[in-house]
Parts: C-alpha cells; sequence; structure tokens
C-alpha cells in the first residue's frame, strides 16, 4: 500500500510512526502489561503479589475517577439549584457575614469587652460632667473676684471711651451702672 494515499486515523497507536500496519509492534511497550524483565517487582513481592496490587491500584484510579464525575455533577446540580433559588455568590456572603456577625455577637469575649466598655464610657462622662462643673464654678469664683472686676470695668470704659455713643440717640452704659448680675452665670 502506497504511505501517501494511507488514510489517517488520529486514534490510532501507528499515528506518525510512519510504520506498515501489517508490522508487529511486539517490541512496543505497553502501559500495564504483565510481567515485564525491565520493570521487575519490587523487593519482597512476588510478581502475582505485585500483579495484584497493580490491579487493585487500577482499580483505585478508576474509583476516584468516577467519584470526581459524580462530584463534578453534585457541583453542577447545586450550582443550577441555587440559581433557580436566587441565590447568588453575593447573597451568600451576605448571609455568611451576617451569621459571623451574629456569632460574634453572642460570645463572650464580645460580651465582656462591650460590657468594660459601657462602664469606662460611664465613668468617663461622670469625670468630664465633675470636670465641667468644678471648671464652671472656678470661672464664677473668678469672675466675681476683685481682681476680675477690677479688670471688667477697666474694659468696659475703655470700650465706653472708643465706642462712644450709638448712632440711635442710646447711649452705651459704663460698667460702672448699677446692673443687676448673676451669681452663677451659664456659659
Amino acid at each position: 500500500m502506497d504511505p501517501a494515499s494511507q488514510d489517517i486515523n488520529l486514534n490510532s497507536p501507528n499515528k506518525a510512526l510512519g510504520v506498515d500496519r501489517t508490522d508487529s509492534l511486539s517490541d512496543v511497550p505497553v502501559e500495564g502489561a504483565m510481567a515485564n524483565p525491565a520493570n521487575p517487582p519490587p523487593p519482597g513481592l512476588t510478581e502475582e503479589e505485585a500483579e495484584e496490587l497493580r490491579t487493585e491500584l487500577t482499580k483505585v484510579e478508576e474509583e476516584i475517577n468516577t467519584l470526581r464525575q459524580v462530584l463534578c455533577a453534585k457541583e453542577r446540580h447545586a450550582a443550577e439549584l441555587k440559581r433557580k433559588l436566587g441565590l447568588n455568590p453575593l447573597n451568600e456572603l451576605r448571609q455568611n457575614l451576617t451569621r459571623s456577625w451574629q456569632d460574634v455577637q453572642t460570645s463572650n469575649a464580645y460580651k465582656k469587652t462591650q460590657e468594660t466598655l459601657s462602664q469606662a464610657g460611664q465613668k468617663t462622662t461622670a469625670a468630664l460632667s465633675t470636670m465641667g462643673t468644678a471648671l464652671s464654678r472656678k470661672i464664677g469664683d473668678m469672675r466675681n473676684s476683685p481682681t476680675f472686676k477690677s479688670f471688667e470695668d477697666k474694659m468696659g470704659n475703655l470700650k465706653y471711651k472708643v465706642v462712644g455713643q450709638r448712632g440711635n440717640g442710646d447711649a452705651v452704659s459704663s460698667p460702672t451702672d448699677t446692673t443687676p448680675t448673676q451669681e452663677n452665670p451659664s456659659f
């Protein structure tokens, strides 16, 4: 047969070998071949035991491939069910985050931390309130002091001299005029 007119079968073990189909392939090694002198059994095993192990290995590998195929089919089915239910990865992530946040909020560590921060906030509020009251009292005391009164009178007189009478005819009252004063002015 003329090699140029041969039909090339890509699934043939002879592809691209340029051999005639009538030739023998006895010298070509085949995977999983029995008793091959180039591949002796491991030490401590007989040829029969090695062959049994090879057979078992082949079966286990076939089972693994079958399980992979089943797993892929199950994953596709699960994805299809999720799609039909309207569950997408973003919704799943949102649900996982919500569930995780709820788990955090119910944990003892979170409860203790929240309680501690609440107590610290209450103590800080009380301290700031006490400090504000004390500061207000001190400013009131300072305002009623003779030094501050003298300073206030001088500033009032200076203002009176600078501003003078108002444009509407009303005179600006002098700080020396008698005006009722508050005991504790509010700030």
